[in-house]
């Protein structure tokens, strides 16, 4: 089976290009196709990896203005030319899914979630820092693109959901059944600690949709020790309205956020997420979670043995959460051990019996 893997852009390294470092491991054979490459922003395991990047690499600014060339990526993704492959594994949230499948080719596709920003635009959009003639004639272009989405998602031959929500939606905007594989944590990177210092942590790209500042403003009511580690576009406003209670980490390297893991109370979930790797990896420090019943973390979190659920975004919720987290006394090795239903491992198996049962 020769397979080409797909990703939607490597120019940020998070949870979903950890899966596509996990789908290489798998096929080490495998050249990754993508619209843009930062290897600056990549770890290095991603140089080890054969990249074959789109017309869209060279384009002027690319790097730092990448939103900005949204008309394009559909173009470029489907001038590839995957001739020659048996199986496309696509790894996308937007466009890597619209690639043309050589004929005779099988096209699966790891979907993270429906492009959040076309089918999720009044949600989306609320929260997003984007400029007044930009947000003007956005809608026109989102209109334009869930027509082509549409089209592209229906060429896909088998789907996998990262989450029981994911599958959900699948199902209502794409019309098509799917497989739930959730995405891998490396467990034996952590281990379990039952002490901490009382600080709680959030470990999250700083974009208006996560919901930082519902948790700052929590925090700041009761004047408890909060850490914030990563960056993005809103940390100029989070930061505005935090307390002194409130400490900004900044982006952290893999060994930074187990160390910070391992000496908090909990970490804070406040967002909906289409899965989410965090909690998996606090729970594998042993440490409980405190998240928003919503998406992926109703698949990771188990309330009151893992971590507890608040219901409605509102700071009186997530206060009355916090309480009720406080006054357990959780056993650290019990939520480790829940994490590893989640390890890397597993995922592997799960991914390679999915696409043996493929007819090539």
């Amino acid at each position: 089976m020769k397979l080409a893997i797909i990703h939607d852009y490597l120019n940020q390294y998070g949870g979903a290009e950890r899966v596509v470092e996990a789908m290489h491991e798998l096929f080490p054979e495998a050249p990754v196709y993508t619209s843009v490459y930062d290897s600056g922003k990549m770890p290095a395991s991603f140089s080890k990896m054969d990249i074959r990047v789109s017309f869209m690499q060279k384009l002027p600014f690319i790097k730092s203005q990448s939103k900005k060339y949204l008309m394009l990526y559909p173009r470029a993704f489907r001038s590839f030319n995957l001739s020659g492959f048996d199986v496309i594994l696509s790894s996308s949230s937007s466009f890597a899914k619209f690639v043309i499948k050589p004929a005779g080719a099988i096209h699966v596709c790891y979907c993270y979630t429906p492009t959040r920003f076309l089918w999720y635009y009044d949600e989306y959009i609320k929260r997003e820092n984007i400029s007044g003639l930009y947000k003007m004639v956005l809608p026109r272009l989102i209109e334009s693109l869930k027509t082509q989405d549409l089209a592209a998602a229906g060429e896909v031959d088998r789907y996998i959901a990262i989450s029981n929500a994911v599958a959900r939606r699948i199902r209502d905007i794409y019309q098509a059944d799917s497989e739930v594989i959730f995405p891998p944590v490396d467990a034996s990177e952590y281990s379990a600690v039952s002490g901490n210092d009382g600080s709680y942590l959030i470990i999250s790209r700083l974009r208006g949709y996560k919901r930082i500042d519902l948790a700052i403003k929590a925090f700041n009511r009761i004047g408890k020790k909060l850490r914030i580690i990563g960056d993005g576009e809103v940390m100029g406003n989070l930061k505005k309205i935090a307390g002194n209670n409130i400490e900004f980490l900044g982006r952290l390297d893999e060994s930074g956020k187990r160390s910070y893991l391992s000496k908090c109370r909990a970490l804070v979930f406040p967002g909906e997420e289409d899965f989410g790797i965090t909690p998996l990896e606090a729970q594998a420090c042993g440490k409980p979670v405190i998240a928003y019943r919503s998406g992926g973390a109703t698949d990771t979190v188990i309330e009151g043995t893992t971590g507890v659920f608040f219901n409605e975004q509102t700071e009186e919720e997530l206060l009355t959460a916090i309480n009720r987290l406080e006054g357990v006394k959780w056993n650290a090795e019990v939520i480790r051990n829940h994490s590893l239903m989640f390890d890397k491992a597993f995922f592997k198996q799960k991914l390679k019996d999915f696409l043996s049962k493929l007819p090539v």
